[in-house]
């Protein structure tokens, strides 16, 4: 046999081992993906309301910092619906709440509350509210391609990692792809946002308890008589 027949056969045999290695990890990507998304939807299956500190990382391309805030945040079932509540303490105190399709921020320090109606995108925003936290797994398919990136030990918790690439051009203008780290549970510890521009937000979730006493008050803002109401979308 020649040297470049030599060549050739080893250049081919090179190619087919690579093939094969790749379609192997294919196939154990696609079992472990599998595996993460039956563990979101038995969570979907038995949720139960959700208390859990709250790390709020909002990272700025163009200024290149990042600002923390911190607290906590609710998750609940009612009447059908989903409910939110997101207590912001540190550095500034803001209170967003979501019910009924409209999401309401009140900013106590100048006691105003800016309201946006959810309207025909309501199956968009509620699906964005529950990534890890009570949405089926299988059914992120229908929405994103669903890419497996593998393990992750996040704070001392074995996680898997998933990047959600939104299928809607419409959401893809706001959110280009979202990375989760989901537990054993099928719940999310982390969740980076990634926008267009290049900025981000990464949120951190900790000491997440099952099933807490959340009392309506969790799910109410705390106004004052002279609260002004905006509603920017008229």
């Amino acid at each position: 046999m020649t040297p470049v027949l030599n060549h050739v056969r080893l250049a081919v045999l090179c190619a087919g081992c690579l093939l094969s290695a790749v379609a192997a990890q294919t196939s154990s990507d696609s079992a472990a993906l599998d595996k993460v998304l039956g563990q979101m939807d038995t969570a979907a299956k038995n949720f139960k309301p959700i208390e859990a500190k709250v790390e709020w990382d909002q990272y700025d391309r163009v200024i290149n910092e990042t600002e923390i805030q911190k607290g906590m945040i609710y998750f609940r079932r009612e009447n059908g619906g989903v409910q939110m509540a997101l207590d912001l303490v540190d550095p500034d105190p803001k209170f967003v709440l979501y019910a009924a399709g409209k999401v309401q921020v009140y900013q106590p320090k100048i006691d105003q509350v800016t309201e946006y109606n959810a309207g025909k995108n309501i199956a968009d925003v509620e699906s964005f509210l529950v990534l890890g936290f009570g949405g089926s797994g299988h059914d992120l398919n229908k929405s994103y391609d669903v890419k497996y990136l593998g393990p992750e030990t996040v704070n001392a918790v074995a996680t898997n990692r998933l990047e959600l690439t939104p299928k809607s051009v419409k959401i893809r203008g706001n959110i280009a792809k979202v990375v989760l780290w989901i537990d054993s549970r099928g719940i999310s510890v982390q969740q980076q946002f990634f926008e267009p521009s290049g900025n981000y937000r990464l949120v951190k979730y900790s000491e997440i308890q099952e099933n807490p006493k959340l009392p309506d008050s969790d799910f109410k803002l705390k106004t004052t008589k002279k609260t002004k109401f905006l509603s920017p979308q008229g």
